[in-house]
């Protein structure tokens, strides 16, 4: 049987006209370059022979492969030549001058900037000196993500200071009387106990930590439960209960749970937010002066709760956007709790309840605990 031939290819047209024969390649010519440095002129890498129609980015992006790398990246670079043909001095002669008559745009492939240009002042067997400046190098600096005072006032012999940076925390304590304490890569929050017994840090990977402040060891297993990163941490105030206060602790995934930190359980967990929980506050006041949580979530709503009974009060709806923050009246009263401007440090649990409370007490005498919330 007979191989049948196929038929021969239709012919591309345009409007019917047939299509444009390609333009032949022309050939390039090759310039060889020097890269030095602008200050001193020593050479950054070996002269290397390279197409006259490079661009200047990829001079730039071949300069930085051929540096050595302790050297700044390059992204300034000033064309300078040698012209021994013209002249017996081997100074360089500058391109970027437009008063010369080798100056041309720095954008432009070297064919085109140089070889080509009228006063054919420059070939192929001189070498193209690339001085190069580098750019300004800012070294990153972790950015500190929050700073937390103890509850002492820092002019009455302070524990320590709390900073937090991207993924650490670092304890600066007292010179020579408490080690450093690092906590974990991955945290997010950090919180003193109002009587300096412990500090709480919550982080990424969902886990809440207790730790010793003047040992600076963890005290126990991480407190597992939340399925997203802890936003943020507040502990029960000492007027309600002094020897072992609860912690509350608010996260991504939703919820806010609060802890015992005797046992280091759940205690229970609050879900009413159907977005991340950015905030919570552990307010003074409440049934009975129990104490109440103040949350505040990404679903634009704000909620109070019965920190004793985790039972839902009131929701605030009246943002528009997520809200980020919160603020109490009662905020500082409650973070130092028995401690005032004396910097006397109460004997037994008891009487830092006592001078807790009496310090409360006097606040909200004139002013009831007041919430302010923002985005």
């Amino acid at each position: 049987m007979a191989t049948l031939v196929p038929p021969p290819k239709r012919q591309k047209v345009y409007h019917g006209v047939p299509e444009p024969e390609p333009d032949p390649i022309q050939p390039v010519s090759n310039i060889v370059v020097q890269f030095v440095n602008e200050h001193d002129a020593t050479p950054i890498a070996p002269a290397v022979n390279l197409p006259a129609n490079i661009a200047r980015e990829t001079l730039q992006l071949l300069v930085n492969q051929l540096r050595t790398k302790a050297s700044s990246p390059v992204t300034k670079m000033t064309m300078t030549t040698t012209c021994p043909s013209r002249s017996m001095s081997s100074s360089p002669t500058t391109l970027q001058n437009p008063m010369h008559p080798l100056a041309s745009s720095s954008q432009n492939p070297s064919k085109t900037d140089i070889l080509s240009h009228p006063s054919q002042a420059f070939s192929e067997e001189n070498i193209l000196v690339v001085r190069c400046a580098p750019q300004s190098v800012f070294k990153a600096i972790l950015p500190l993500y929050c700073v937390l005072l103890s509850p002492r006032p820092a002019h009455f012999l302070p524990q320590g200071l709390v900073t937090l940076t991207f993924g650490y925390g670092i304890l600066i304590p007292r010179p020579h009387l408490i080690p450093s304490l690092a906590i974990p890569a991955g945290s997010s929050a950090v919180e003193w106990d109002p009587i300096e017994r412990k500090l709480a840090s919550g982080g990424h990977d969902g886990h809440v930590r207790l730790w010793h402040p003047k040992s600076g060891k963890p005290i126990g297993d991480a407190m597992k439960g939340h399925s997203k990163w802890v936003t943020s941490l507040a502990w029960e105030p000492v007027h309600i209960s002094p020897a072992s206060p609860r912690l509350a602790s608010s996260s991504k995934d939703g919820t806010v749970r609060v802890w015992s930190s005797a046992t280091r359980r759940l205690e229970y967990t609050l879900g009413g937010h159907t977005a991340s929980v950015n905030v919570v506050k552990w307010g003074g006041g409440g049934i009975g002066g129990k104490g109440v949580l103040y949350t505040a979530s990404s679903d634009r709503t704000v909620r109070v709760w019965d920190a004793q009974e985790g039972r839902q009060l009131m929701i605030l709806k009246d943002h528009a956007h997520w809200v980020t923050t919160l603020a109490l009246n009662t905020d500082f009263v409650l973070r130092t709790g028995p401690f005032d401007h004396t910097g006397k440090r109460p004997a037994s649990d008891e009487e830092a309840q006592t001078q807790a409370l009496k310090r409360y007490e006097a606040l909200i005498a004139h002013t009831p605990e007041l919430l302010i919330s923002g985005f």
